[in-house]
């Protein structure tokens, strides 16, 4: 029975991914799906940016055989041995590529797990010793032996539990995979015994990216203001950093730097928070990003965030016989200059006596600011009230090569 309950996870999961897609955006129709995904998937690799160069007839291919192992492969459980043989080797091979080609956090090795249910025995065998599976005969032997009649009915009435059980909360998951309204990654039981997945419904088609930014100078929008970047531990960013690898690691700032690349900060009070953390140079906060311009020095007067859309640069062009993985053009502002005194309305509205701070930090020392202002701040949620003292400034500049 347990065995059946992880091909019937598998096969959800993978069938919920394939119907979504279909059901979603029309480049998995067209087969352009592809050609965008490696250079805006949340996280990409040093591979994604070769696999973003080949030419779209394999781009083309890819989608298709990606609707083949979401949409055909699944159904080979159901067709005896050979072909849940075949489909655990598919899924497998496929989640390693996937894991290969992108950064998706854990995601594609713990699919693998339920696809290990496609194997029996005998194909597993090999992977052990001799001994090892010896031991393991001999225990199986010995405990098949001990058992009653009455203890195998229990078990098998255990068994024929869990079944009725799985199938009954399988019903709302089921109607939700032949609905046209499909709800991806939902549970429908408070337990969440048996859910429904899909993944890359939509598929963003230009990777934009907030880029945070501090000074030190008095004045904002001054000739002379220098504006210094905070480089994140695995994002795009500077544009001759090469694309990470951390899969299955997860850094799980920089994926929601994604999801606020196409939002508002209106729609992501942390980022406002974050910046907070920024203009104390917050040590504890800091050490979640891979370079504050600002370490041993006093904190920035002023944290801005800049919107910009990157690109892949093209191999054999100035921009990556310079070293630039990535170009980029600014699409405008995304949060304008804030300090500690923008912020102090809503402090004010936690009784935080932030404005006696906000002096005492052009005095004292980065470290002893930062140590007592992140002991008044660690608690604190960024309030809806703070957005509406921050007005948006909107410029047009070209792309940075």
């Amino acid at each position: 029975m347990v065995i059946w309950a992880y091909r019937w996870l598998i096969f959800r999961i993978m069938l919920g991914a394939g119907l979504i897609k279909i059901r979603g955006d029309k480049c998995w129709h067209d087969l352009t799906c592809m050609k965008y995904h490696y250079e805006t998937q949340p996280v990409p690799n040093p591979l994604a940016y070769f696999m973003h160069q080949t030419p779209m007839w394999f781009h083309n291919f890819e989608v298709l055989v990606n609707h083949f192992i979401e949409l055909v492969v699944p159904f080979f459980l159901l067709l005896g041995r050979r072909m849940r043989i075949a489909h655990g080797l598919l899924q497998i091979l496929f989640q390693v590529l996937l894991i290969l080609s992108g950064n998706l956090s854990f995601l594609n090795w713990i699919t693998i797990v339920p696809c290990i249910a496609s194997f029996d025995d005998p194909v597993l065998a090999p992977l052990f010793s001799t001994a090892t599976c010896t031991a393991a005969a001999q225990v199986q032997a010995k405990h098949k032996g001990q058992h009653s009649a009455f203890w195998r009915r229990v078990r098998q009435g255990l068994h024929l539990a869990l079944g009725l059980l799985i199938a009954y909360l399988s019903i709302p998951v089921i109607q939700n995979l032949l609905s046209s309204r499909q709800h991806m990654n939902t549970s429908f039981d408070p337990l969440r015994i048996v859910n429904t997945y899909g993944a890359f419904g939509t598929v963003t088609k230009e990777r934009t990216e907030v880029i945070l930014q501090g000074t030190a100078s008095a004045d904002p929008k001054g000739a002379s203001v220098v504006w210094e970047e905070y480089e994140f531990k695995c994002k795009p960013g500077s544009l001759k950093r090469r694309p990470c690898l951390i899969s299955p690691y997860h850094y799980r700032l920089d994926w929601l730097m994604w999801f606020a690349a196409f939002q508002t900060y209106e729609q992501n009070d942390w980022l406002v928070h974050l910046v907070g953390k920024m203009l104390i140079n917050d040590n504890t906060t800091l050490d979640l990003i891979d370079h504050n311009p600002f370490h041993g020095r006093y904190p920035p007067r002023w944290v801005r965030a800049e919107h910009f859309r990157y690109q892949f640069s093209q191999p054999g062009r100035r921009n990556a016989a310079t070293g630039k993985w990535w170009i980029r053009k600014r699409i405008g502002g995304y949060l304008p200059p804030v300090n500690l005194e923008t912020l102090a309305p809503y402090f004010r509205s936690r009784n935080v006596g932030l404005l006696s701070l906000t002096l005492a930090s052009r005095r004292l020392p980065a470290a002893l600011f930062g140590l007592m202002a992140s002991l008044i701040c660690s608690d604190l949620l960024v309030a809806g009230s703070v957005m509406s003292v921050i007005p948006i400034e909107i410029r047009q500049n070209g792309w940075q090569e």
